[in-house]
């Protein structure tokens, strides 16, 4: 399809989105895309946008619904700061879901990224965000075992190892280097987050380095790009 029909669909999948309240169900897949003379490969990649800008949910199995109005978190990102922090300072509330914290050893490519020997011990750290009722964050850390081990994240964690480690001051942390890219979601952060497999997110891959340049922690973070809005403020020159 060339790009102006193309966006021709999108325009008219933007007006029927927003003439329905928060929760309406869609019509199905195939209707929807007969009712707008296209093919349903070109309608699941029109529908792919607006599920990223958090405008609609699609469950498999279940249906698409228009998603309820949520604010938006907007932050700059000169400092490395925790979601619950960017949410706080955005007047907006987030929680953690389910949790998973297990003891893993270092693969060829986690021993690179943490500079340790392969089968190193590690602990990893996997959750999911939720605003509201929405999860729009899947998290997922890997710091060395001496780092953080598995028994402190038992009781009283609310999902930033960041914080927690600011909190406890060992060790003393000083910079993050962040990859930022979109991608597709894989169909285990699809699951995750409610959204179709290859659905576009935001996905920071992070080293986060203490005063010695040692690499404490590892992460992988996947945002629904419609419920964020990162910024940076470059000097001119």
């Amino acid at each position: 399809m060339s790009p102006y029909p193309f966006r021709r669909l999108q325009i008219e999948l933007a007006e029927l989105i927003h003439s329905l309240p928060a929760e309406a169900r869609l019509p199905s897949e195939p209707l929807l895309a007969k009712q707008m003379g296209v093919s349903r490969a070109t309608l699941r990649e029109a529908m792919r946008t607006f599920e990223g800008q958090g405008l609609i949910r699609r469950r498999q199995g279940v249906g698409t619904f228009v998603a309820p109005k949520v604010p938006v978190m907007d932050t700059g990102l000169e400092v490395l700061e925790s979601l619950e922090t960017i949410a706080l300072r955005s007047g907006m509330t987030v929680r953690m879901g389910e949790l998973q914290v297990e003891k893993v050893a270092a693969d060829e490519s986690l021993a690179k990224l943490l500079n340790l020997e392969v089968e190193a011990e590690l602990t990893c750290v996997t959750r999911i965000i939720f605003t509201e009722q929405r999860p729009v964050a899947y998290l997922v850390d890997t710091l060395p075992l001496d780092i953080l081990g598995v028994e402190e994240l038992e009781s009283g964690f609310t999902g930033s190892v960041l914080d927690l480690l600011l909190k406890r001051g060992a060790p003393k942390l000083t910079q993050s280097r962040t990859e930022i890219k979109a991608i597709g979601a894989t169909s285990e952060v699809a699951r995750a987050l409610q959204i179709q497999r290859d659905a576009v997110l935001l996905h920071f891959a992070a080293q986060l380095y203490d005063e010695d340049s040692r690499v404490v922690d590892y992460s992988d973070s996947y945002f629904l790009p419609g419920y964020f809005r990162f910024h940076v403020v470059r000097r001119v020159g």
